[in-house]
C-alpha cells in the first residue's frame, strides 16, 4: 500500500481494477444469491446515498490534507531560498577574506538544494541528503568560528543567518514526509470499495443504470489517484518547482 501511494500511476490502475471487481461482485455475485425486490429498493436508496455521500466527503477531506501539504512544500521552498539569499549578503559583513569561501560554499549548497527538488531516485536522494549535511556542517564552522572570535551583534546576524539556512531545509524535509496516513488510505479505499458494491448491486435490471458501472470505478480511481499525486513529492506529475531557488541561483555572481 505505501508504494502504491507514492506511485500515483500504479495506484490508478490497481483501483481500476479493484473498483470494477467490486461493481461485479455487487451485479453478478449479490444481486443473484440475494436478489433486491421492489420492497426493499427504498431502504437500498437511502443506504447507498449514505455510503455514497460519506464517500464524497471523505475525498474532500482527503483532498483538502494534500493540497495543504502541497501548498506547506511550497511554501518551504521560497522560505528556503529566501534564507540561502539573505545568508549570502550578510556573509560580507565578516570580510573579503571569510565571506568568499562562505559564499562558495552558499552557492554549492543552492545546486544541491535544487537537485533535492528535482531528484526522483532514492539512491540519488541518499547521496544529496548526505552531501547537504556536509555543507552545512562546512558553512557552520566558519561562522562559528567567527562568532567566538568576535562576539559582537554583526557576527550575531550572521549567525543567525546560518542558523536560518540549516532551520529551513529542515522543515522544508519534514515537509515532504508529511503524508496522508496509510490508515486514512486503507479506509478510504474500503469505503470506495462497498460502495462500488452496492452501485453494481443496486443497477443490476435497471434500465439505463448499467453504465454507472463503469463511471463510479473510473471517477473514483481519478480522484484518489489525483490525491495519491498531489500527496506525494516525487511520485506524481504535480510536483514542487524550485523556481525560487533556481533565481537565487541565476542571481549569484560565479566569482
Amino acid at each position: 500500500m505505501t508504494q502504491l501511494v507514492h506511485h500515483p500511476a500504479y495506484l490508478f490502475i490497481a483501483l481500476i481494477i479493484l473498483m470494477s471487481v467490486a461493481a461485479l461482485i455487487g451485479t453478478a455475485g449479490l444481486s443473484r444469491w440475494v436478489p433486491l425486490s421492489d420492497d426493499a429498493r427504498d431502504n437500498y436508496n437511502v443506504v447507498q446515498g449514505a455510503t455514497l455521500t460519506l464517500l464524497a466527503l471523505l475525498i474532500g477531506f482527503t483532498l483538502s490534507m494534500s493540497v495543504s501539504r502541497y501548498d506547506q512544500r511550497k511554501n518551504f521552498e521560497e522560505e528556503e531560498a529566501n534564507a540561502i539569499g539573505t545568508e549570502y549578503l550578510r556573509v560580507e559583513l565578516l570580510g573579503d577574506s571569510q565571506s568568499s569561501p562562505i559564499k562558495r560554499l552558499l552557492r554549492d549548497y543552492v545546486v544541491v538544494r535544487i537537485e533535492y527538488y528535482k531528484t526522483r531516485d532514492a539512491q540519488e536522494l541518499e547521496i544529496i541528503n548526505r552531501k547537504t549535511a556536509e555543507i552545512q556542517n562546512q558553512l557552520w564552522t566558519p561562522v562559528r568560528e567567527s562568532a567566538q572570535a568576535q562576539p559582537n551583534p554583526v557576527t550575531a546576524l550572521v549567525v543567525a543567518g546560518m542558523n536560518d539556512v540549516i532551520n529551513t531545509q529542515g522543515y522544508t524535509q519534514a515537509a515532504w514526509l508529511n503524508r496522508i496516513p496509510i490508515s486514512a488510505w486503507i479506509l478510504m479505499i474500503a469505503i470506495a470499495f462497498f460502495s462500488n458494491v452496492m452501485q453494481g448491486y443496486g443497477a443490476r435490471g435497471v434500465t439505463g443504470r448499467r453504465v454507472l458501472l463503469f463511471v463510479l470505478p473510473i471517477t473514483v480511481s481519478l480522484s484518489l489517484s489525483l490525491i495519491a499525486d498531489v500527496d506525494s513529492p516525487r511520485g506524481g506529475l504535480i510536483r514542487v518547482a524550485p523556481l525560487n531557488l533556481i533565481s537565487l541561483q541565476q542571481s549569484m555572481p560565479v566569482n
